[in-house]
């Protein structure tokens, strides 16, 4: 496991790098927190809790000291900031994936420009001290996907991924584990706070979104997913984040 002991000079840093389709940056962790942008392309970060998954213009939280690793999804540049885990008493806790509003995007952008030993009482510490207020009320978006525990639930994810563009439900789901429907309702909710439903609707969100950024039609995506036809699937993309799979990649 790589370790990164980057830990700010001040409350705030503001770091900027490109990434190419494919590119993977191996397990690491770091002495303060992170949030993560991708203004293009999906980025999807994995750690020992679950998948996140950062699609353009939206963000993931990484607390302090988090393992974690990220793959990239066509071109990606990725915009970080590291963050003291001091510097507030009540940022985020644990992972999770963010809306960044048109004010922190832009905050983000000036930082970039900001050296890191920039002096007290100017321009440079009202925008960092801004950025920070704004990571107190960031929205939490529901795109993620919580780790399984026990060995039953791990091979049946495998299971669901390895044919996910097949029908599958609570019922079929209870028959390949051999248990009854009531159990792994119980299961998956203890184990991921999730019903199953809910976690194969994510599931299911999720690997279309990196499908979507890696050049795949929305066609090929909604049918590899499980959907039917275009439509239903653009219909519970809408549902879901508000737009259409193409308005949404285009953000």
């Amino acid at each position: 496991m790589l370790f990164n002991e980057h830990s700010p000079v001040r409350p705030v840093q503001a770091y900027a790098k490109d990434y190419r389709h494919g590119d993977h940056e191996p397990e690491h962790q770091h002495a303060c927190a992170q949030l993560i942008q991708a203004l293009n392309g999906i980025v999807r970060v994995d750690t020992r809790e679950g998948t996140w998954i950062i699609p353009p213009g939206r963000g993931v939280w990484v607390p302090a000291y988090t393992p974690h690793q990220l793959r990239m999804n066509g071109p990606v540049q990725l915009r970080t900031l590291f963050i003291d885990s001091l510097a507030r008493a009540d940022l985020p806790a644990d992972c999770c994936v963010v809306e960044i509003g048109d004010l922190l995007k832009a905050l983000i952008v000036a930082a970039i420009d900001i050296p890191d030993d920039y002096h007290s009482g100017g321009r440079a510490e009202r925008v960092m001290e801004l950025i920070l207020d704004e990571l107190r009320v960031l929205p939490v978006l529901g795109l993620n996907l919580p780790g399984l525990a026990s060995p039953e639930l791990q091979a049946l994810a495998q299971e669901v991924h390895r044919l996910l563009y097949q029908p599958w439900s609570l019922s079929r789901a209870a028959a390949w584990l051999g248990v009854s429907e009531r159990t792994v309702s119980r299961q998956f909710q203890r184990e991921t706070g999730l019903t199953f439903g809910e976690w194969l609707r994510r599931k299911r969100l999720l690997e279309a979104l990196e499908a979507l950024a890696a050049g795949h039609t929305v066609l090929d995506v909604a049918l590899a997913v499980g959907y039917d036809s275009q439509s239903a699937f653009s219909a519970m993309f809408r549902r879901r984040l508000g737009v259409s799979p193409t308005t949404y990649l285009g953000n």
